[in-house]
């Protein structure tokens, strides 16, 4: 699938600005990379310098007095001396420059890795809705990896390639004008060929980075249902599926290759042009007596040097394109505003009665329409119980409570406070939320319980798990608290996981309490304990649940029944079995048979 997060993304010249511009948070490792990296391209032209220098004079001695063998023996040993020595800090620097280089590019890719991953914490859930974890992991993983080479291979390298075009362009100049223009007829093909080759390569890591993303969510969606894969006998099917997107991005490699070996080999052919022109040139220039041998060695010797900077912009020009495009998705998801942010005049929320009202509130996703007309007021030890159908829109409103999304219109308070004028963070620490479906991390149960309040002590760890019916059950285990989940909690039950995430969210200690459906895995006599066990304890707290076990709704204050997004029958359990209406056929029908019906 090849969904774009947004309409239109920055430009790939903006985009390599913006990550050049990343590096200066480390300006002094920057400069001290670039300085070794023109260090290193001076020291290697003094090589070429020596080694024509050396040849002119030993033929001197040779046509001065060609008896003399052991000066020209003695001058040869230390022009190979110095040339040793020059190679000797030559690698000096060149490892001080790949060093920093690396470093920097690791230093530049962890803090924009740390910049994606924060902005992907306050992204509203409408973002996460829309976009495939697969894909965002992608631009997370081997997106950032583009940057990384392409500051370590390219923007530090760069300096060294131009340093050794320019400064071999002047010593050539100063040789022979003629022969340098000749020398260096290839730049201007080669800087065509690069602009043109960088576009084609963009276009083509777009494509693959979009691939990657796509194989990356076939793979994530493939392990997480892998249990249903299996129970379906699908492995087949999900292979072709799998096999279908990795061949898609074995080919565009393919292309980028291509395009790169095309490109690299005209430049690389211009490049054998021009020697060849100076071999013929130079060779005559030297017959006629305007140069010297030495300085024909000194030209062959920097065209030879001039074969790096060659080689590299071929990898420049690939680490360029692939940078502007992965680099690209990653601002793209960097410049997207949030829908839930806090106002500019914004303040904590002060939780005094614990008065939560839904104020004629209606909700869509999107253009579907999922609520309407809501109107209802919870507070201190007046507990709401709201059943209905799937797709009623009940978790539509434990989704509204703590600001997770905002009401298309009407408004949401606590204690008089608009949601939409406090601040986030505020209103999350003042709601407990226990959803049905809950997430566990991969550690202990302590610390997944703990992860309510970090600061917990053992001892209100264990409160709370006693409260959630879980303890008794942890203490059997062989290590107790210190047990190993495994991911997403695999080691539990559906029902444990659920008192598990009942546990974290009542060490929260938070005035406003919402459990949705929290026991729906849950057997009846645990549900009654629980219950009771909460009831107790959520004294001077406001409590919203929802659950399809009308059973667990008994002694909630007020009932509100929704069906299409609409309260269709509100009050207390006796008063909705009296109205005889659709909570009562839901009440006989459940406890006609004895046990629980799916909604």
């Amino acid at each position: 699938m090849r969904a774009r997060i947004t309409e239109s993304g920055p430009t790939g010249s903006d985009v390599l600005w913006r990550i050049t511009k990343l590096t200066f948070i480390y300006r002094w490792h920057l400069a001290a990379a670039t300085i070794f990296a023109a260090t290193t391209a001076v020291v290697s032209l003094f090589i070429p310098r020596l080694l024509g220098q050396g040849v002119d004079e030993a033929l001197l001695l040779i046509k001065g007095d060609s008896t003399n063998r052991g000066d020209v023996e003695s001058l040869l040993l230390n022009t190979a001396l110095l040339v040793i020595l020059v190679s000797v800090l030559r690698g000096t620097t060149g490892f001080a420059q790949m060093f920093l280089g690396e470093t920097l590019s690791q230093r530049v890719s962890n803090q924009l890795r740390m910049l994606y991953f924060d902005k992907l914490q306050v992204l509203s859930f409408s973002f996460h809705d829309r976009v495939h974890t697969g894909q965002l992991m992608s631009r997370g993983l081997s997106d950032i990896e583009g940057v990384r080479m392409f500051v370590q291979s390219g923007l530090v390298q760069i300096v060294r390639v131009v340093v050794v075009l320019v400064a071999a362009g002047i010593f050539m100049a100063q040789i022979d004008g003629q022969l340098a223009l000749l020398s260096l007829s290839f730049v201007p093909f080669m800087v065509y060929r690069s602009a043109r080759l960088r576009l084609q390569l963009r276009t083509t890591w777009m494509k693959i980075q979009d691939a990657l993303g796509d194989l990356t969510t076939t793979m994530q969606e493939n392990l997480a249902g892998i249990r249903v894969v299996r129970a379906f006998s699908a492995q087949k099917y999900e292979q072709t599926k799998f096999d279908v997107t990795a061949r898609e991005v074995v080919d565009l490699r393919m292309s980028a290759a291509k395009t790169h070996a095309r490109g690299g080999g005209a430049i690389s052919f211009a490049f054998l042009v021009a020697w060849a022109i100076v071999l013929w040139v130079g060779g005559e220039k030297v017959i006629s007596g305007e140069l010297s041998e030495g300085e024909l060695t000194q030209f062959f010797f920097y065209l030879a040097l001039l074969r790096f900077p060659v080689r590299m912009i071929i990898m420049i020009i690939n680490s360029t394109a692939r940078a502007s495009s992965a680099g690209g998705r990653i601002f793209e998801v960097l410049d997207i505003r949030s829908e839930i942010v806090d106002q500019s005049v914004a303040e904590p929320l002060n939780v005094t009665e614990g008065v939560l009202r839904f104020d004629d509130v209606s909700f869509s996703y999107g253009d579907a329409p999922i609520l309407s007309g809501i109107s209802f007021e919870a507070r201190k030890d007046h507990t709401i119980g709201i059943v209905g159908a799937p797709g009623s829109g009940k978790s539509s409103i434990t989704n509204l409570i703590p600001r997770f999304y905002d009401p298309t219109f009407g408004n949401i308070t606590i204690d008089g406070t608009d949601l939409r004028s406090a601040t986030i963070l505020s209103i999350r620490q003042a709601i407990g939320l226990v959803e049905q479906d809950p997430f566990l991390f991969d550690g202990s149960i302590r610390d997944n319980i703990r992860y309510g309040d970090v600061t917990a002590s053992d001892e209100k760890v264990m409160a709370a798990a006693q409260i959630a019916q879980i303890h008794d059950f942890i203490e059997s285990l062989p290590e107790g608290y210190e047990t190993e989940l495994g991911e997403r909690g695999v080691g539990l039950s559906g029902g444990q996981r659920q008192r598990v995430a009942i546990a974290r969210t009542l060490l929260t200690d938070s005035p406003i309490l919402v459990l949705d459906d929290s026991t729906s895995s849950v057997d009846a006599g645990t549900d009654a304990r629980i219950r009771q066990a909460l009831k107790e304890l959520t004294k001077g707290q406001t409590t919203i649940i929802i659950a399809h076990r009308l059973g667990s709704l008994q002694h909630t204050d007020e009932i509100l029944v929704l069906d299409s997004g609409k309260t269709i029958e509100r009050g207390s359990h006796n008063e909705l079995l009296a109205l005889g209406g659709h909570y009562k056929q839901l009440w006989d029908l459940q406890s006609g048979r004895g046990v629980e019906v799916a909604e």
